[in-house]
C-alpha cells in the first residue's frame, strides 16, 4: 500500500566539517573546484596502504575546560563542526522559541569514541586504563549524542543512532517522528565519526579498502577511501517554511541479507527510495539530483545503480561524492544530505570525482562531470552493514 505524504519539516541551518575543510562554503568550493581532500594514509603508527578524508587540524582543536571530561577525536570533531555556519547560534535561536525540553537531539555515528578506547587498550596500566582515558562516559556508543547534550544545554528526547553508514541519514527520519508524535518541536540531528585504527584495517580485512583514491562507478574501481567528518542540521515544525529549505520525505529498510553485502538485488535499497518519494509525495521524475552512497566497492555501486536505473528516468543527475571526502561511515548520511541541500539551495550539482569513465551497466543518471540547474527535489541515499538503508528528500518550500 503507498504511504501517505508526511508534513514537511522546515530547515533552519546546516553545516558540514570534511576533508574538504570547516563549514558549508569550504564543501561548496572544493565540489565546485573539483578539488578531492583524499590525501596518502598518514593515520596512526603504522599506516594501511590507503588514502583517508582526514580533517585538519583536529589534533589541535582540544575541548573548552567545561567540557574536558569528553576529550577525544570523536568529540572534537563533533564541537569543532558545531561551531560553524552558526549552528549553535541557530540551536539557541530555536530553544528560545520552544524551550529547552522541547528541542529534541538525535545524531548518529558508527564507531563513536572507540578510538579513545583502542588508546586506553594500547597503554594498559597492571589491566586499568591509564588515569586519562580512565572516563567511562567516553567509553560508549552514546558518547556522541552525551557530550552534544551537554554542549548545546538541550533538554529534550537525546538519542545516539547507530546504524553503520546509513546513521546520521537515519537520524532524520527519528527526528521526523518525534516531531510528528508531538515529543519535539525542533531536533537537532547530525552525526560523526573520525578515523580510528578499528575503521581502517577492519575494512581492510573485509577486502574493501582500495589502495588508490576510491573511483565510484568506475568499470575499475576496487574499493572505498575511509573519511572522517562531523555535520548537522536544525529541524523545526512550522506552518510557515516561507521559501526555506524543508525534509520532504524519509525511507527506511532493513533487508538483512548479508553482514557486510547489499542485497544482490537492491530489495532494501529500492524499498528505502519508493518509501522516501512516497512520503514526500512526489514522482521519480520530480528530482532533479541523487546523491548516491556510491562507496566504490564492486558490489555496492553496481546493485545501487541497478536501482537506480529502474526507477528513475535518464535526465536525473545522479553522481557519489565519495572521490572528495572519502566514505565517512556514520557521517555520510548528513555530510552528503549537506551536500543535497547546496544543490537546492546554489542549483550546483556535482559529478563523480577520480573515476574515468562509468561502468557500462550503470544507468543514464549517473554523471561524471558537475553541472548547474535550478532544481526543487534533492534526495540522498545511505546504506549501511546489514541491510540498515535510509533515503531521503528535500525540497523548497515554494514546490509545495
Amino acid at each position: 500500500m503507498p504511504l501517505s505524504p508526511i508534513p514537511a519539516l522546515a530547515i533552519r541551518a546546516y553545516t558540514a566539517t570534511t576533508a574538504l575543510g570547516r563549514g558549508r562554503d569550504a564543501q561548496a568550493g572544493a565540489l565546485q573546484a573539483r578539488r578531492s581532500g583524499l590525501r596518502r594514509n598518514d593515520f596512526g603508527p603504522d599506516p594501511l596502504e590507503t588514502w583517508i578524508g582526514r580533517v585538519d587540524g583536529l589534533e589541535d582543536e582540544a575541548l573548552p575546560d567545561h567540557l574536558s571530561k569528553w576529550e577525544c577525536r570523536n568529540n572534537r570533531l563533533a564541537w569543532l563542526a558545531l561551531r560553524q555556519d552558526g549552528m549553535l547560534d541557530a540551536v539557541q535561536a530555536a530553544v528560545a522559541r520552544h524551550g529547552a525540553g522541547r528541542v529534541a537531539l538525535v545524531l548518529g555515528t558508527s564507531t563513536s569514541s572507540i578510538g579513545a578506547t583502542e588508546e586506553a587498550y594500547a597503554r594498559l596500566d597492571n589491566g586499568a586504563f591509564p588515569p586519562d582515558l580512565a572516563r567511562p562516559q567516553v567509553h560508549t556508543p552514546h558518547s556522541l549524542g552525551a557530550f552534544v547534550q551537554e554542549a548545546t544545554g538541550l533538554r529534550g528526547p537525546c538519542m545516539t543512532v547507530a546504524t553503520a553508514c546509513s546513521s546520521s541519514a537515519k537520524v532524520f527520519a527519528q527526528a521526523a517522528r518525534l516531531i510528528h508524535a508531538g515529543l519535539a518541536d525542533a531536533a537537532l540531528v547530525g552525526g560523526v565519526d573520525t578515523l580510528c585504527g578499528s575503521v581502517l584495517f577492519g575494512f581492510n580485512s573485509l577486502g574493501l579498502v582500495s589502495t588508490r583514491p576510491a573511483r565510484p562507478f568506475d568499470p575499475a574501481r576496487d574499493g572505498l577511501s575511509l573519511g572522517e567528518a562531523g555535520g548537522y542540521a536544525l529541524l523545526e515544525r512550522s506552518e510557515d517554511c516561507g521559501e526555506g529549505l524543508q525534509l520532504r520525505g524519509y525511507g527506511e529498510s532493513s533487508d538483512a541479507h548479508h553482514m557486510s553485502a547489499p542485497h544482490p538485488e537492491g530489495l532494501g535499497a529500492r524499498m528505502a527510495m519508493v518509501d522516501a518519494l512516497q512520503r514526500a509525495g512526489i514522482e521519480p521524475a520530480d528530482v532533479g539530483h541523487l546523491n548516491l552512497h556510491g562507496t566504490a566497492t564492486p558490489a555496492n555501486d553496481a546493485v545501487e545503480a541497478a536501482v537506480v536505473a529502474e526507477l528513475f528516468d535518464a535526465h536525473l543527475h545522479a553522481s557519489s561524492t565519495k572521490g572528495w571526502t572519502g566514505h565517512t561511515l556514520g557521517a555520510a548520511g548528513i555530510v552528503e544530505s549537506v551536500f543535497a541541500l547546496i544543490a537546492l539551495d546554489d542549483g550546483f550539482l556535482p559529478g563523480t570525482l577520480n573515476s574515468q569513465a562509468l561502468d557500462a551497466a550503470c544507468g543514464p543518471q549517473l554523471r561524471l562531470d558537475n553541472a548547474h540547474a535550478r532544481i526543487s527535489y534533492a534526495m540522498n541515499n545511505s546504506f549501511g552493514f546489514g541491510g540498515n538503508n535510509c533515503s531521503l528528500v528535500f525540497g523548497k518550500a515554494a514546490a509545495r
